[in-house]
């Protein structure tokens, strides 16, 4: 009885956490802007990135907190950032339960971008993760199994 219920504990704050992540991603800033009136509209596939956020290690007894942020960056400006929330390290998801996000690549940027992820561990530092989107791609999927 005691492990189950612990179980129980478990997926309900990793659902708690998925939820919460899902809504910050959405409700973010966009950073879009639209073509000036008279543009020729180019219709190409809509590039989008795919986030995916877990952990193969046993952080149970890690009860820090960390932050993570999402971003899609040019050689020049960041065009996408979004923070998740503030969760312990001992409750990222394993790779069966990871946490997921799509995101459009705002204006269909077609240029070489880097995409990642920051995070921050409170009382430790901070480091990123990332990985490039090479222009003509219309499909990035970043797996990040955070160690």
């Amino acid at each position: 009885m005691k492990i189950s219920s612990m179980l129980m504990d478990k997926s309900g704050k990793v659902y708690a956490i998925l939820v919460i992540s899902l809504i910050s991603a959405i409700g973010s800033c966009k950073k879009d802007q639209l073509p000036a009136h008279g543009s020729p509209v180019i219709s190409s596939p809509q590039r989008q990135v795919r986030y995916e956020l877990y952990t193969n290690e046993d952080f149970e007894g890690n009860t820090g907190n960390i932050r993570f942020s999402l971003f899609i960056r040019t050689d020049r400006q960041t065009i996408f950032d979004s923070s998740l929330a503030v969760m312990k390290i001992k409750d990222i998801p394993d790779s069966l339960h990871r946490i997921i996000i799509e995101k459009s690549v705002p204006g269909n940027n077609p240029s070489t971008l880097i995409v990642g992820f920051d995070y921050q561990i409170e009382n430790v530092g901070n480091s990123s993760y990332l990985e490039p989107f090479p222009s003509g791609d219309s499909l990035k999927v970043l797996r990040y199994p955070f160690r």
